[in-house]
């Protein structure tokens, strides 16, 4: 609790861009965050006031940072289960739970769960050698069971011996069956201790690299019955795992050969979610605020769509040169007056997400259009 103002605090792990934009949400509803920064040049902590330095795998550091937070939470699954537990057996809230937080840690640990759920994935199967990976059936896709992220810990492998230096590396790996992508959506779930979720509508991200380029909510032309399943999922993951916060499930809608189509669940992500960004212009209540008021137990807010059609873009860092970021932001402002931009205070380099863009409207393809046109304006200059 903060004593000058009788609200809580919530005490938050991580500083990248979730936590600064977290730390936005927390202002308007006059909540202090507090946030654990291994670095004062992180997003967030350049523009919290309550920052503490310190090492997410240090228990006595997680111990300090803590002391005198109403709740525990999360900007990324990093934080090792024994630290976790730790905390939780002295008594402190953390939320999510360990727990539930281990099947976003662990792909193998989350793939088994599911399949005792019944829910829908691909067919897999943990793979230590060559021989696995030939019995497994390839072209497959091998992935990290923790660590992995924006395509890192993913490789597309045609045949066993393709195989053989990501098995060399001592990695744990799962395989999975290369899956006939129409497109991959995605679906956020809210969910309180006391048990009250709030589902957003799905949205259909686009990925180049393995790295969410654009989000375009709702996901357009989808049936009712597949978005009614996809809530369906993401509920029953949430209930049935416990989860508390913000619950992101990307899924895989693919054809069958029977023309049929449906959805295979990808990965899990326990925090707010680059797939939500959208949420902050597009949606009654943003993720941010969501996750703030399911980790506190609050009321939900609405998860219903504040506009008929939101496309996010991801501006990612360009090559040196060109003019400066400053100049550019300000022909995109020229350009595009009711583009939404949210920087995030990263140094930038190529690759790497520093911003978002978002515009709301009607026309998919003419907001398509300009997402594009505005995160291309940020990346390149022009």
């Amino acid at each position: 609790m903060d004593a000058a103002t009788q609200l809580p605090t919530v005490a938050m792990i991580g500083a990248g861009q979730l936590a600064r934009m977290t730390h936005q949400a927390a202002i308007a509803l006059g909540q202090s965050l507090k946030i654990l920064a291994a670095d004062p040049a992180e997003s967030a902590a350049a523009v919290a006031s309550q920052v503490r330095i310190g090492d997410y795998r240090d228990l006595d550091a997680l111990r300090e940072f803590a002391s005198g937070a109403t709740v525990v939470t999360f900007d990324h699954e990093h934080v090792p289960q024994e630290a976790l537990r730790a905390l939780v057996a002295e008594g402190v809230e953390v939320q999510p739970r360990p727990e539930a937080l281990l099947f976003a840690q662990d792909k193998q640990a989350m793939r088994e769960r599911l399949g005792k759920l019944g829910l829908p994935q691909p067919r897999w199967a943990p793979v230590a050698a060559a021989a696995d990976v030939a019995e497994f059936g390839t072209p497959c896709v091998l992935k990290a069971a923790t660590g992995g992220y924006d395509g890192k810990g993913v490789w597309m492998v045609d045949s066993a011996a393709d195989a053989e230096e990501v098995l060399a590396s001592g990695i744990r790996l799962i395989a999975e069956e290369r899956m006939p992508l129409v497109r991959e959506l995605a679906v956020q779930v809210a969910r309180s201790p006391r048990g009250e979720t709030a589902v957003y509508p799905v949205v259909e991200t686009v990925q180049v690299g393995g790295i969410c380029t654009e989000v375009i909510a709702p996901a357009q032309d989808l049936d009712e019955a597949t978005a009614a399943e996809a809530a369906a999922i993401a509920r029953t993951v949430a209930e049935e795992l416990g989860v508390c916060g913000m619950l992101a499930v990307e899924l895989f809608q693919t054809e069958e050969g029977d023309g049929s189509q449906r959805l295979s669940v990808n990965e899990l992500a326990m925090r707010a979610h680059n797939s939500g960004h959208w949420t902050i212009e597009g949606a009654v209540t943003s993720q941010f605020e969501q996750h703030l008021r399911a980790v506190l137990d609050y009321p939900l807010g609405s998860a219903e769509t504040a506009a008929p059609v939101t496309v996010m873009a991801n501006v990612l860092g360009g090559e040196a040169g060109g003019p400066r970021l400053d100049e550019r932001l300000q022909h995109l402002m020229a350009d595009d007056t009711a583009a939404r931009v949210h920087l995030y205070g990263k140094a930038v380099r190529p690759g790497r997400k520093i911003g978002h863009v978002t515009v709301c409207g009607d026309d998919v393809a003419e907001l398509r259009e300009r997402a594009r046109r505005a995160a291309r304006r940020l990346t390149e200059g022009k």
